[in-house]
């Protein structure tokens, strides 16, 4: 099927609305926004101590030869090249009918084909321990190496890799959950282990962060073994991640322990600075990778292959706009396979298609772009990175703004009726490959339009003239979105981070109240972070810089909804359409089924936390009770909260010069005009 957008409701909002709550609830707090662990912070881990089962993974020290050394192996691994394609395949099952066990022993290497092996152990069993992750992984490799030596494949050889890697998780006895899948025949038991990852995201428990020196002293101990750990570590808290990012990121975490214990002779106080400055560059790219993959999930899952392959579609056509149509659907087929596998937890699959998709483009510059030359240069992972965000490619000369062609020909609706999906693919081809100042969101929007206008203006008994109106309706969209967000531009100049999250927050308290503060601050915060970045763009990055990050939010807070439903309005624009998800949530209002908050002694409580020199805890503060204040009285006036707000610096204010500012605050509370403001607002009475 051809790439274009279908807007459908794939589910039923009353449906998932009256669904189990309590289940619901308890699978969003095992998740997680972003991924990790409730509570978690990836940098924990990144100067943990090496725990004891892993020094005791090897009871005896391995002779030379046989030690796992992590560097060379993500050096090899990032460099290795497997073939150079000439052509797409089908589909990731052709190349794995051709590719044994021992054959990917030999084009990866025994240490690769071991580092591979423990991060998909780790993935599928990330309840277990790393020591049995490595057994399996040593025994996975030791059938791989007989295999590749052997004259003539065995039975055991010619399995696919995915049956030989559940066959070993299954031989294994009391691994965490694994039984109920075991008993399953294939393709049921590897549907099976998939939901398990998908059950256990955020399973695994923080670690407690020790002091620099401690951190040093375990890397000049266990360096290799250490870096065995944090991949293992990286792998179990992200079962979906692809697995060469982890071993990239492991190569940054190598680096980075290097460069910072170098000297460890040195004050303590300069190695806590150097991890404080850069262990947020080694999880930074886990955290990217991770919300880039969820969130293109999402939109497969929720939304289904045709709005993903439609997504792409407009991405790739921005990104090569030289590139002729065929190519670039050829690369929109494999990109949506890809994501297929990769969503289904499939990492074996994942890794080769991406590989594939790797070597066509590189192979295929003269056609795509002459700007992907210098990052198919590089090594095969970081490849990927480069392509991803390099420039969109110039335009080619002559290439008019328009597609006039699209409506006016008098065979566009014959051309329509026979091949639909293919036909809106190219409008939205040619179309993207023009705008590269619009974002995908707002392109697949102007798609569905010109769907709809074919709809209506080539059915029977249509007025002549009908598709003449296609224009000026598309004049009218593309106004209404370059306004909204230059209005937001203007706001976040005008009043800058804090008053402009401030007023994201009351916006969208009232339009999901059902969040919680943290939830409500964390989402306004990203947003706030977008406008910081966005609106210093020109216009003719503006768009897709504002627009495309946005939607990556909306994406957290759609999932969010998914594990524990917000509210109707919400149900309904987060399911009804991928393109109109934003512009629909934009004009969401005040949610009217919502139960305000009771006014109850400990609502309004002031403490001497208010006092506090930390500006950043302060505002933090402020926000908290800003949101709590809207749940209690969602439909205040602007005047009232201008008043509520005004009575409560001046309460902070007396309060704080005082010499015991919580008594001041408990009499302030009872008595103040703020008290007043709070009564007049609810119709009754604080205590």
């Amino acid at each position: 099927m051809s790439p274009f957008v279908l807007c459908r409701v794939h589910f039923s909002c009353s449906r998932i609305w009256n669904r189990d709550k309590s289940r619901a609830v308890l699978l969003w707090r095992c998740r997680g926004v972003w991924g990790w662990g409730e509570g978690f912070q990836p940098e924990e881990f990144l100067t943990s101590p090496i725990p004891d089962a892993m020094k005791q993974t090897h009871p005896r020290p391995l002779p030379k030869s046989d030690r796992m050394d992590w560097k060379t192996i993500i050096y090899v691994i990032l460099l290795v090249s497997l073939r150079v394609a000439k052509a797409l395949p089908r589909t990731s099952q052709d190349i794995e009918e051709k590719t044994s066990i021992g054959q990917r022993f030999s084009q990866l290497q025994e240490s690769n084909f071991k580092a591979i092996a423990l991060i998909l152990f780790a993935q599928y069993v990330p309840g277990g321990t790393l020591g049995r992750a490595a057994a399996m992984a040593e025994g996975v490799t030791a059938l791989a190496r007989r295999c590749a030596a052997a004259a003539t494949d065995s039975p055991d050889c010619l399995k696919p890799l995915d049956r030989i890697f559940l066959d070993t998780i299954c031989q294994e006895e009391n691994l965490p959950r694994s039984a109920d899948c075991c008993a399953k025949k294939d393709p049921e038991r590897n549907d099976c282990f998939l939901s398990l990852k998908n059950s256990s995201r955020g399973f695994s428990s923080p670690l407690e962060r020790p002091d620099a020196e401690a951190a040093c002293r375990n890397h000049s101990q266990h360096g290799q073994p250490l870096t065995g750990y944090f991949i293992y570590e990286v792998s179990r808290r992200h079962p979906f991640l692809y697995a060469p990012t982890i071993l990239s990121v492991a190569l940054q975490y190598e680096e980075m322990m290097e460069n910072c214990c170098g000297s460890a002779e040195g004050p303590s106080h300069h190695m806590e600075e150097c991890f404080q400055r850069q262990a947020p560059k080694v999880v930074k790219l886990i955290k990217e990778d991770s919300l880039r993959q969820e969130h293109t999930c999402g939109i497969l899952k929720k939304f289904g292959e045709r709005t993903l392959k439609a997504l792409k579609l407009a991405q790739i056509s921005q990104r090569f706009p030289k590139a002729d149509f065929v190519t670039v659907h050829k690369l929109v087929v494999a990109v949506a396979d890809m994501h297929k596998d990769c969503c289904r937890g499939d990492t074996l699959g994942c890794m080769r298609d991406r590989e594939e998709i790797l070597r066509y483009v590189c192979s295929s510059q003269h056609v795509l772009s002459s700007r992907i030359q210098q990052c198919c240069e590089k090594p095969l992972l970081q490849r990927s990175e480069c392509i991803l965000h390099v420039e969109n490619d110039d335009k080619p000369a002559g290439l008019s703004p328009h597609v006039r062609e699209f409506i006016e020909d008098k065979g566009i609706c014959e051309r329509f009726a026979q091949e639909k999906d293919m036909h809106l693919a190219r409008f939205l081809y040619e179309y993207s490959r023009r705008h590269p100042e619009f974002s995908a969101q707002m392109l697949l929007r102007i798609g569905k339009g010109y769907e709809d206008l074919l709809r209506e203006c080539c059915s029977p008994g249509a007025p002549s003239g009908c598709r003449s109106r296609g224009e000026e309706e598309l004049r009218k969209h593309i106004y209404e979105t370059q306004s909204v967000m230059r209005t937001s531009c203007d706001i976040y100049k005008e009043k800058g981070d804090y008053y402009f999250q401030n007023e994201l927050l009351m916006s969208f308290t009232k339009k999901m109240p059902q969040l919680t503060s943290a939830e409500l601050i964390k989402f306004t915060k990203e947003m706030t972070t977008i406008g910081s970045k966005c609106c210093q763009l020109g216009q003719d990055k503006l768009l897709p810089c504002a627009e495309e990050h946005l939607d990556l939010v909306l994406g957290e807070i759609c999932r969010r909804h998914l594990a524990d439903p917000i509210n109707p309005g919400v149900c309904r624009c987060c399911s009804s359409s991928y393109a109109f998800r934003r512009p629909c949530i934009g004009k969401l209002e005040i949610d009217e089924s919502y139960v305000p908050l009771a006014l109850t002694p400990g609502l309004f409580a002031f403490h001497g936390d208010l006092c506090t020199s930390e500006e950043e805890k302060l505002q933090h503060r402020k926000q908290e009770m800003l949101v709590t204040f809207l749940k209690y009285k969602p439909q205040i006036s602007p005047e009232q909260l201008g008043s509520v707000t005004a009575a409560f610096t001046a309460m902070r204010e007396r309060c704080c010069r005082e010499a015991n500012p919580e008594a001041c605050f408990l009499k302030e509370c009872c008595f103040s005009p703020l008290n007043f403001i709070l009564q007049s607002c609810s119709g009754s009475s604080l205590p």
